[in-house]
């Protein structure tokens, strides 16, 4: 590189090295280094100096420049070929920034960066101070070496100063988290201690309500049965002579006490769904029957003459395993609130077999007053009925309680009920259930682990007929939980899950010698993922019923039964 020579010194025996090493330092002050960085070019210098009389060199030099990358120092000396391997060379390398080795050549070069920012005098100044400099005797480079040493150890006492002081406050800094960390976990504790009373008190107050139920269906429904069966005494054949009057305000108090006991019953069952204990009773279910059944209960209710009560079963399956008291409970009120709300045009039935995911699809419409779409989602909610503008018809309203009670029938049948509305065109009601035959379910239990409940209520509904007993669990723990009481016959698990990942939960079970045998199927939304402990690994997206049994069957080892 383009530098200056600043000074140039030979080297022939001991005094030469201390000379050299205070011109090292001398020059280092001198191009605006810093103290502790002209004891390290000095002391380079002097390793390698005393490598050079050690190996017996004679005739070495040592130039001092001043270049773009700092201020340079190059050695020169009669070739020799171990000279790079040497301790002294080795420790000058550490003590400068850059240092190059040519043994062959005879030349060592080594830089020491120049502090960024700091002016420096011009390449003639700097000559004529150094050439100032007085040589150096033994006894002057000893007492100046002592003097350095005895500032660098002030120095390393300093900072051991500050590094003491840096632990004390590291170490208070460290008292101070610990103390805010076991607040911290005494609030969690109590925290939990509270949700654990809190929980004991919901669960003693279900058990009240359930108590609570239970009484009322039978202080309520004895009254009431007593009732009906009078009101049909006297109305009946053999009954006493009534005036016209007298008989309608008898079937008045009669259909009154029918409406209040099918109330009771359908809170009771709303009771009975909160607590999981609805077990639907599948039996073969003839669709064209069921509604030839329900138009004859329900036709005389239409009120006017205006409505039409229209049932289309020609698209029907011949024949469905379904609870048929349950889904007769539920299209009977589905109908009923579309005869309620219609004062004209038509209530429809129709029944249909849906090919691409082999539901059977039961849809009632009318052309009633319909639901605004804000209340969409609201009518689902108990007691809730949708504020009107104008009064309706007395026989237009209700408790609330039909269309969730409608839904909570259908979730236990494992299917899905939907509602779409216009106001002033009426509302079409979608009740969804998966298709089933006679045929005895092809395993025995199944848990499905994933967080998306709507999508466990799918594989619920999907599995319905084929599995016997489907268990649901929202993340790796629960899953484990559900497994450790009853193992499964097979699992299907999501790879994403709170608190316990599918990944984790898959290793858990590999551990455990009850569960290490259960099959496992991974339904994700990342279907690329395939971890190893899984038989199979599906898709969500795009799942289908017979899709999902394939893979089942094939999990199982069941081939083509």
């Amino acid at each position: 590189m383009n530098a200056d020579e600043l000074i140039r010194i030979h080297i022939r025996d001991d005094q030469d090295i201390f000379a050299m090493r205070k011109l090292g330092r001398e020059v280092a002050e001198t191009v605006g280094l810093e103290a502790q960085d002209q004891i390290r070019v000095a002391t380079a210098l002097s390793e390698i100096g005393r490598e050079l009389l050690g190996e017996g060199t004679d005739g070495a030099s040592v130039a001092f420049l001043l270049g773009r990358e700092g201020l340079l120092v190059t050695i020169d000396f009669p070739a020799k070929n171990d000279i790079a391997s040497a301790d002294g060379v080795m420790l000058a390398g550490r003590l400068v920034d850059l240092i190059r080795l040519d043994p062959a050549g005879g030349r060592i070069s080594m830089v020491k960066r120049l502090p960024q920012g700091r002016p420096t005098p011009s390449a003639q100044e700097m000559r004529a101070r150094l050439a100032k400099v007085t040589p150096a005797t033994a006894l002057d480079e000893l007492r100046q070496q002592n003097q350095e040493l005895a500032a660098t150890l002030e120095e390393v006492l300093q900072l051991n100063t500050e590094l003491q002081e840096t632990n004390q406050g590291v170490m208070a800094l460290y008292n101070q988290l610990s103390e805010e960390l076991e607040q911290t976990n005494r609030g969690v504790v109590a925290l939990y201690a509270e949700l654990d009373e809190k929980s004991a008190q919901l669960r003693a107050a279900s058990a009240s309500k359930d108590r609570f139920w239970a009484t009322v269906s039978h202080e309520l429904r004895t009254p009431l049965n007593s009732i009906i069966g009078l009101v049909r005494l006297l109305v009946g054949p053999g009954g006493e002579p009534l005036a016209d009057e007298q008989r309608h305000q008898i079937q008045l108090i009669g259909s009154s006490a029918e409406t209040l006991l099918g109330l009771v019953s359908e809170l009771l069952d709303m009771a009975k769904a909160e607590a999981g204990r609805l077990d639907p009773q599948p039996s073969p279910v003839d669709p064209v029957v069921l509604a030839e059944q329900l138009r004859m209960a329900l036709g005389p209710t239409t009120g006017s003459d205006r409505v039409t009560l229209t049932m289309e079963v020609s698209q029907a399956p011949p024949e469905i395993v379904v609870d048929e008291v349950m889904l007769t409970r539920i299209l009977r009120n589905l109908l009923s609130n579309a005869l309620k709300f219609t004062e004209e045009g038509e209530v429809r039935l129709e029944v249909c077999l849906d090919a691409a995911t082999q539901d059977v699809i039961f849809s009632v419409s009318d052309t009633g007053i319909g639901i605004p779409e804000e209340h969409l989602e609201s009518v689902f909610e108990e007691f809730f009925q949708v504020p009107r503008p104008v009064p309706v018809p007395v026989r237009a309203r209700g408790t609330g309680l039909g269309l969730p009670y409608a839904r909570r029938l259908a979730e236990a049948l494992g299917g899905t009920l939907q509602l779409t509305s216009t106001v002033g065109r009426g509302t079409t009601v979608t009740l969804r259930l998966p298709y089933h035959h006679g045929d005895e379910p092809v395993v025995d239990r199944v848990l499905v682990a994933d967080d998306n409940e709507e999508f466990r209520a799918t594989v619920r509904r999907m599995l319905t007929g084929f599995a016997r007993h489907v268990d649901e669990a929202p993340d790796g723990l629960v899953a484990l939980e559900t497994m450790a009481g009853d193992p499964p016959d097979l699992a299907l698990i999501d790879l994403l899950m709170p608190r316990l990942d599918g990944t984790a939960l898959m290793a858990r079970m590999a551990d455990d010698e009850r569960l290490q045998e259960v099959p496992v199927i991974v339904v994700t939304g990342a279907p690329d993922e395939s971890p190893g402990r899984a038989r199979l690994v599906l898709p969500k997206q795009g799942l289908r019923r017979d899709g999902l049994l394939e893979a089942v069957r094939i999990a199982l080892g069941l081939g083509d039964e």
